[in-house]
C-alpha cells in the first residue's frame, strides 16, 4: 500500500494544471508541475499541500477575484455524493486536492470575504473546507458567523457539516478558535439548528463541537445535554452521549445526572486483582461483583481507571470505559476485565506498583494494587 501522501504525486497535480490550463489563458503549464512537484518524493503530506499552495499563488493571476473564478471552474461538478467516493478526474478537482486550494482562499482572500465564503462552499461539497474557514473566524468573526448560521440550513449536508465542523473551538490539527473558547454561546444557536439533521455525518460533527465546549465549560453543556434529553429521538440522544464523552469520563455529576445516571445505590461486595503481578507485554486482570441496595432499578455507567507509576513514583490516572448496563432491584453483577499492558508510543511504563480503581457513576467504589515487572523472565 502506497503512504498516504501519495494523495497529492505527480499525476494529480498534473491534472490539476491541466484543468487549470483550460481556463486560464497563458497558464504556464510545465512550471507549475515542475514547482509543485520538486523535491516531492522528500516531503510529507502537509508539506506537498503547502507546496501546492505556492504554486498556485506563484502561477495564478494576480487579481484574487479572477483566480477565484478559476478554482471554482476547474472544481468537480456538485453531485452531492460522499466526499469519500470522489477524486480528481477528467470531470474537475476534488477530494485531498482542494485542501492547497482551500488554503490558498484562506491565506490570499481575507480582503474578498463574501467572494471567499462562496468559494470555500462549493470547495467543501467535494472536500472540506473546515480549516480553511478558521482563518475567517479570527481575521472576521461576527461576519464569519453569520455566514455559517445561514449554511446550517443549506440544502448540501457537505456545508451544513462545515458549519459545526469549521466552528469547534478545539478542532485537532488545526488553530484553536479563543473566542469561542472563552465564549461558547454564539455556537449554541448553530448547534441546536443542526442537532437533528437528517445525516449523521452532520450530527457527529455537533457532538464534537460539544465536546470541544464540555472541555472549558463543563456546566454549560451538562445544561445544554439536559436541555436537549427532553423528547430527544434515539439519534439525539446517541449525539448527547457521544458530545458528553469527556464528562462522563471525568464522572462529572450534573452531566450523569442529565443523561439519567444517579448516584450509585450499590455495593461492592468483591473486587479482585486476578492478577497481582503483571509481566510487561501481559496484561492486569481483575474482577468485580455487585449488589445493588436502591429501591428502584438502576441505570449504571461502569468504568475503571489505571493509576500508572510514573519515573518519580507518583502515579497518573487513566480512565477507560468498560460497561454501561441496568442493575434491578436487589440484583448481583459479576464482571471480569483483562487490561493490556503493552508497548504504545503514548506511554512510557515504570516497574512498581501500580493501581486499579472502579468508578461506578462518577463515584469510586474501590482502588487496589497490582505490580508491573519490565524484565521479561528467562525460558
Amino acid at each position: 500500500m502506497e503512504p498516504f501522501k501519495e494523495v497529492f504525486n505527480h499525476k494529480s497535480i498534473s491534472k490539476m494544471a491541466e484543468h487549470i490550463s483550460a481556463r486560464q489563458d497563458n497558464f504556464d503549464q510545465d512550471g507549475f508541475i515542475a514547482y509543485a512537484t520538486k523535491d516531492l518524493s522528500t516531503l510529507e503530506l502537509k508539506q506537498r499541500s503547502e507546496r501546492i499552495t505556492e504554486a498556485l499563488y506563484k502561477f495564478l493571476p494576480d487579481d484574487f477575484c479572477r483566480a477565484a473564478e478559476i478554482l471554482q471552474a476547474i472544481l468537480h461538478p456538485d453531485e452531492n455524493i460522499s466526499i469519500s467516493d470522489q477524486g480528481t478526474s477528467d470531470k474537475g478537482v476534488s477530494g485531498w486536492l482542494v485542501m492547497p486550494m482551500c488554503d490558498y482562499v484562506a491565506f490570499f482572500g481575507k480582503d474578498h470575504f463574501h467572494m471567499s465564503m462562496e468559494l470555500l462552499k462549493e470547495m467543501t461539497k467535494r472536500s472540506s473546507s473546515e480549516f480553511a474557514i478558521r482563518h475567517f473566524f479570527l481575521s472576521a468573526p461576527k461576519e464569519t458567523m453569520a455566514t455559517v448560521l445561514k449554511w446550517a440550513d443549506d440544502e448540501n449536508y457537505h456545508v451544513r457539516r462545515l458549519a459545526s465542523e469549521g466552528s469547534r473551538p478545539r478542532l485537532p490539527w488545526s488553530m484553536q478558535l479563543p473566542d469561542f473558547i472563552n465564549d461558547p454561546a454564539p455556537l449554541v444557536p448553530l448547534l441546536e439548528k443542526l442537532r437533528d439533521d437528517p445525516e449523521e455525518y452532520v450530527r457527529r460533527s455537533v457532538a464534537n463541537s460539544l465536546n470541544d465546549i464540555a472541555k472549558d465549560h463543563p456546566d454549560l453543556v451538562a445544561d445544554i445535554a439536559k436541555k436537549w434529553m427532553k423528547g430527544a429521538s434515539k439519534e439525539r440522544q446517541k449525539l448527547i452521549r457521544h458530545a458528553c464523552r469527556t464528562l462522563i469520563k471525568s464522572g462529572h455529576k450534573k452531566c450523569l445526572e442529565a443523561l439519567g445516571y444517579k448516584d450509585a445505590q450499590i455495593e461492592l461486595t468483591d473486587f479482585n486483582i486476578l492478577t497481582p503481578s503483571v509481566t510487561y507485554g501481559e496484561g492486569v486482570e481483575f474482577e468485580v461483583t455487585m449488589n445493588s441496595v436502591g429501591k428502584v432499578d438502576q441505570a449504571l455507567i461502569l468504568d475503571f481507571v489505571i493509576h500508572h507509576r510514573k519515573a518519580n513514583g507518583d502515579t497518573s490516572p487513566k480512565v477507560f470505559k468498560w460497561k454501561t448496563f441496568s442493575l434491578a432491584v436487589g440484583e448481583e453483577h459479576t464482571i471480569r476485565k483483562r487490561h493490556n499492558i503493552k508497548p504504545i508510543t503514548t506511554r512510557k511504563y515504570y516497574p512498581g506498583i501500580h493501581r486499579v480503581e472502579i468508578i461506578v457513576n462518577g463515584t469510586s467504589f474501590g482502588i487496589k494494587d497490582f505490580e508491573l515487572i519490565m524484565e521479561v523472565a528467562c525460558a
